[in-house]
């Protein structure tokens, strides 16, 4: 039977690593761990848990860093997490089953929570490359992709993933980012990563040229990061009330992208961004707004299509209702009010509250 190892990179993970640890243990036969320069308790947490340990000098390069800890491992398969991922679904045999052909490389389902401006925590799906036979390496200094001949497949793994709830990441993550564009700087998978970083710091100004170069060299199809870039690129417009861009990227798009709700739904709140603006110069978007939810709705939650949660279904419903709730139409307000409530969307049912 083959052998599955844990291999992780970690620096004062003592808030998440004994979660991490406590749930992944069920799915590896052995635990490697490589410490990066760790302060708090992170190593004694490690070592309860049977992880081999070793320290690695930090230079900036997440995969020398992971290309080091795979090393360690003496394992025929290696499974990569973060501190900060918990596994939510999945079993060892799982792994197994995959393994037993081993004819792909295993990305897992990850949920990321984020903050959203207003306070709101919202959840994305992500799926991302962690499973590989023994020899596998990283490249790329951040957001490190596995180099493997091997095509990628889903692993019927789940995991949450709160690091993007704490902060304080994206000035450190921008340095290493930019450093890695000065080394190739035709590449729209980085200049992705930068605009993305900044958009998430609010410097939309800032992110603006990195979508545009980013959209510019993005491939028409088979780049798995493409729909998200461009709908953030989107968002990033919106802000910096670019409407004439923005439109003529929802035109560009609205074939290659017509099947996903989350470009759907940045277009709806493109459109009524873009109309308070200027009531009078873009009234005849209006009836966007609530097609662009509806078909929301239509095409409901797909995972694979690595969206926001809910934007093919209880935040859709609540903005169909705040559009008929500002157009006099309660009724229907209440009605899609409702359906966002019946999937618990606390901002549904104070609505309804107060109609």
């Amino acid at each position: 039977m083959k052998t599955i190892g844990l291999v992780m990179i970690v620096k004062n993970e003592e808030r998440s690593l004994e979660k991490c640890l406590a749930k992944a243990k069920k799915l590896v036969d052995e635990i490697y761990i490589t410490d990066t320069g760790s302060t708090d308790k992170t190593i004694s947490i490690a070592k309860k848990f049977g992880a081999h340990i070793s320290h690695f000098e930090w230079n900036h390069d997440f995969s020398a860093a992971r290309n080091y800890s795979l090393a360690q491992s003496i394992c025929d398969w290696n499974l990569v997490l973060d501190a900060d991922e918990y596994l939510i679904k999945g079993r060892k045999k799982d792994i197994l089953d995959f393994i037993e052909k081993g004819t792909h490389v295993g990305a897992i389902e990850r949920h990321d929570s984020y903050r959203e401006a207003n306070g709101e925590i919202s959840a994305s799906y992500t799926y991302t490359t962690r499973l590989m036979p023994k020899g596998t390496r990283y490249e790329g200094r951040i957001h490190e992709q596995v180099a493997s001949d091997l095509p990628i497949a889903p692993l019927p793994l789940v995991f949450d993933h709160d690091g993007y709830l704490q902060g304080g990441k994206g000035e450190r993550n921008l340095k290493i980012l930019l450093e890695q564009l000065a080394d190739t700087p035709d590449d729209p998978y980085t200049m992705y990563q930068i605009a993305r970083t900044m958009w998430l710091m609010h410097d939309y100004e800032g992110a603006h040229p990195y979508f545009k170069d980013f959209y510019r060299l993005v491939p028409g199809s088979g780049a798995g990061y493409r729909t998200n870039g461009i709908v953030t690129y989107l968002y990033n417009l919106m802000e910096l009330k670019r409407f004439t861009e923005g439109l003529e990227l929802i035109k560009s798009e609205q074939t290659r992208l017509g099947g996903y709700a989350d470009y759907h739904f940045a277009c709806g709140s493109f459109y009524m961004q873009m109309i308070l603006s200027d009531v009078q110069k873009y009234v005849n978007y209006l009836p966007k707004i609530e097609q662009s939810y509806l078909r929301c709705l239509e095409i409901g939650e797909i995972p694979e299509h690595e969206g926001v949660f809910g934007n093919g279904s209880f935040k859709a419903a609540y903005n169909l209702g705040v559009w008929f709730e500002v157009n006099g139409n309660r009724e229907m307000a209440l009605h899609y009010y409702a359906k966002a409530r019946k999937a618990g969307y606390a901002p549904a049912a104070e609505r309804m509250r107060q109609l």
